[in-house]
């Protein structure tokens, strides 16, 4: 792995000033995350939790390397930070907004094609290495540092997961949220790529849902090439076709997007698939006590 995607250094915070931006900044920071400034283009001069706001992303580079950028700004302004953040060339860009609309991320998938910039989210609880750092809103009392690398769909079952995996005293390496819309950034293959290549990761949690061809794509790559050992499971099995789950990307369409279509094919891939949430923890820990 390059100088690591998920340990960024140097963070700011745009929409720094407002409830959710102040909130989680002050609470990024407790946790150890080196937040060097925020954005506020109408604040820019004052301090929040003891971090300098400025205008905008550019005059930030001026005095301080970034690495990146996690974003509380409201659905309607997220599009022009994304595209900010994106021009300014910041390597990892986190989006915890939630209900952009489409065809705004739209544009800022076609602007991010273009550039060196990663997505996690939008309608991201953002990522967390820990005993590190964390950027985004994972209450920082449940994570504990191991070696399990968890990717998950849901904000709320990945929260359930890492607090049950830390009472079991396994911990985790990463846990990243990829968020829930059907337009986002990375998506599971990525963070499957990252947890395959990195000796610090042993095993692999993932978190799917119905809706979309996501975690289809991750059981092929899984099949293909994955070495480490996956514990899965998809949220939604008694969702009648058609129906909204929680938030845009979960909309059961076709069968492929089914909770059993998707349980099956990552079973045939070699994933130890679980049947509710509760079931993760206790599988991941039958699996490093067998490896040892």
């Amino acid at each position: 792995m390059h100088s690591n995607i998920f340990t960024p250094e140097n963070i700011i915070v745009q929409g720094i000033t407002g409830s959710h931006g102040a909130f989680h900044t002050q609470a990024m920071r407790a946790y150890g995350t080196n937040i060097v400034a925020g954005t506020s283009p109408n604040k820019a001069g004052q301090y929040i939790d003891n971090v300098p706001v400025y205008k905008t992303i550019r005059d930030i580079q001026r005095d301080h390397t970034v690495d990146a950028s996690v974003i509380f700004v409201p659905a309607t302004h997220a599009r022009a930070a994304l595209f900010e953040a994106i021009d300014a060339e910041i390597p990892l860009i986190i989006c915890v907004t939630e209900g952009i609309p489409v065809h705004d991320m739209l544009a800022v998938r076609a602007k991010l094609t273009k550039s060196n910039s990663r997505l996690i989210g939008p309608n991201s609880p953002g990522i967390a290495t820990p005993g590190q750092s964390k950027l985004g809103i994972i209450p920082n009392q449940i994570l504990t540092p191991g070696r399990i690398g968890v990717v998950s769909r849901s904000g709320t079952l990945t929260y359930e997961v890492v607090a049950a995996l830390s009472r079991s005293g396994l911990g985790e390496r990463y846990v990243i949220g990829i968020g829930g819309d059907p337009i986002k950034g990375l998506d599971f293959v990525d963070c499957l790529k990252k947890f395959q290549s990195d000796e610090t990761v042993d095993a692999i949690v993932m978190i799917g849902e119905i809706g979309g061809q996501s975690e289809n794509k991750a059981a092929d790559y899984i099949s293909e090439y994955a070495t480490k050992p996956v514990v899965g499971y998809i949220a939604g099995h008694s969702a009648p076709a058609g129906v909204q789950l929680g938030h845009a990307g979960a909309i059961l369409g076709s069968e492929q997007e089914s909770a059993g279509y998707k349980t099956t094919k990552l079973q045939r891939a070699g994933v130890t698939m679980c049947d509710s949430v509760t079931h993760i923890t206790p599988a991941v820990k039958k699996i490093m006590e067998d490896k040892k």
